[in-house]
């Protein structure tokens, strides 16, 4: 009676021990998500005929962001963005790039100030795996990130009318987990576009083209940059091998 009543407590304790190790291990566990979606606050600023310095003219911009990621290193975002640029010549703008004159013309001051539209999708690469940092794969809650893609910019309002253009973005930026599924992060992207009218005037084309330079297909367009902090929420775990 003895023998078996120490057969049965062993039993139990060896069960008892399997389930803390199973317990245990789902607990370290970490839960990775199909995709995050979030939204976006920050500066905006212009660069082309109308200023030059980086950070100078600084206005507002908000985005809305979807980020399909691939794995803890590398993700896929699509972001809807909304930005407000302006600048001014400051006086040393010649009215007429093709005049015989050795300045070129008379300098004058143009100002223009204008809405843009971004669309577009950016693919971004972590420099560490991004992860709560639990369980044996050994990702950070925090990591730096590069990213490079492709958008549409629309400018509008101003009285320069509606233009259009391609943009290839690349940028730089860093993101934290705070929670399980809840990231902030700070990202900085310079946006070259393909058109040379975001900075376009009620007056018509006095920055297009407004020395004479031959342009190219990025040479002489306009560029703007976004500066911005950003929350996004994990969505849609993923399929575990095991414990489902």
């Amino acid at each position: 009676m003895a023998r078996k009543t120490e057969q049965t407590w062993f039993r139990t304790a060896i069960t008892l021990f399997c389930l803390v190790l199973c317990l245990a291990a789902t607990a370290e566990d970490e839960v990775e998500y199909k995709m995050d979606m979030g939204a976006g606050l920050g500066g905006c600023f212009y660069i082309g005929d109308a200023n030059s310095v980086p950070f100078a003219n600084l206005s507002a911009m908000g985005a809305i962001t979807a980020r399909r990621i691939l794995n803890p290193r590398m993700a896929v975002k699509a972001n809807l963005a909304f930005g407000h640029i302006h600048g001014t010549t400051d006086g040393f703008l010649p009215t007429d790039a093709y005049s015989e004159t050795p300045e070129g013309g008379i300098p004058t001051q143009v100002n223009f100030s204008r809405n843009i539209m971004d669309l577009g999708a950016q693919f971004e690469l972590n420099f560490w795996g991004f992860g709560t940092g639990v369980g044996y794969k050994g990702n950070s809650r925090i990591t730096p990130y590069i990213l490079a893609g492709l958008g549409v910019t629309i400018g509008m309002g101003g009285g320069g009318g509606t233009c259009g253009g391609m943009n290839i973005p690349i940028g730089l930026g860093v993101k934290y987990k705070v929670r399980p599924r809840i990231n902030i992060g700070f990202e900085w992207t310079m946006r070259f576009s393909t058109t040379d009218k975001l900075d376009a005037t009620p007056e018509g084309t006095q920055l297009n083209d407004p020395f004479g330079v031959k342009s190219g297909f990025l040479k002489n367009k306009d560029t703007y940059s976004f500066a911005m902090f950003f929350i996004t929420y994990d969505m849609f775990p993923k399929l575990r091998k095991c414990n489902n």
